[in-house]
């Protein structure tokens, strides 16, 4: 079971996440999430479990405090195509005022 934690304290470790699952049983992997850039914790990260020891887990440490803040648990959600788009790219406003590459008839109806 991939389990979704949010809500993470900034300075808890890969190591930590995985010691406050282990009370609930076997932690496959665990990770924080972090910047590519800063290289500093987003504040969440994923936990891999069994699925009986980890739904456990969900239902005792959703809503739990940890290290002075409140966690957020559940099961993670598949990636969709959508997640891989998210980043990057081209972004036009859209109201068309300026900005970005205005279609042809917009630059022309300007010239007059």
């Amino acid at each position: 079971m991939n389990i979704f934690v949010a809500g993470l304290s900034y300075q808890i470790s890969d190591a930590d996440l995985k010691e406050l699952f282990e009370e609930y049983g076997d932690v496959s992997s665990a990770k924080i999430i972090t910047d590519r850039e800063t290289r500093r914790s987003k504040g969440y990260g994923f936990v891999e479990m069994a699925d009986e020891s980890g739904q456990n887990a969900i239902d005792e440490l959703n809503g739990a405090e940890y290290d002075g803040r409140t966690l957020s648990v559940s099961v993670a959600r598949p990636r969709t195509e959508n997640d891989d788009r998210r980043g990057g790219g081209f972004h036009r406003g859209g109201n068309n005022r300026g900005g970005g590459y205005g279609n042809r008839d917009n630059r022309d109806r300007n010239r007059y």
